[in-house]
């Protein structure tokens, strides 16, 4: 799982970009659409325009959901438990975009912190979205 120093890398960043964390979802959500549009498959009746009502809410919960995952990572299994029923049962979600979605708030997160967003901060976000991604995914096994 990760390190204490991992921790505080997470930590600090994410209290870095407080303020603006709806932004960074729905800009995460934003760019998983325009790089990846087969992913636009599961939200039919969105609007997929920049700064569109609906991708800003869904990205508020994808940023409310990571956010929890960040305070209980050392319980992401029962914090994520209901997300990871809900895509699995519900949504029928395929489990490769939740890695794809990592990626994209990675490349956020990095054009918002510039130069803050070095190679330990990347790891870190790298490490922590794998094992959401992971969990995420467990019950399609």
């Amino acid at each position: 799982m990760l390190t204490a120093d991992e921790r505080r890398i997470l930590k600090q960043t994410w209290d870095k970009v407080s303020s603006i964390q709806e932004e960074i979802g729905a800009e995460s959500l934003y760019r998983l659409f325009i790089v990846y549009p087969t992913c636009k498959t599961y939200f039919p009746h969105f609007d997929f325009g920049a700064g569109s009502a609906q991708i800003r809410n869904h990205g508020k919960k994808v940023i409310k959901a990571l956010e929890d995952a960040l305070k209980n990572a050392d319980h992401l299994h029962e914090n994520l438990a209901e997300l990871s029923n809900l895509h699995a049962y519900n949504l029928r979600v395929d489990p490769v975009n939740f890695k794809l979605l990592a990626r994209c708030l990675q490349v956020v997160l990095a054009t918002h912190l510039r130069a803050e967003f070095n190679a330990q901060t990347y790891a870190a976000w790298d490490k922590f979205m794998a094992c959401v991604a992971d969990v995420l995914a467990e019950k399609y096994r």
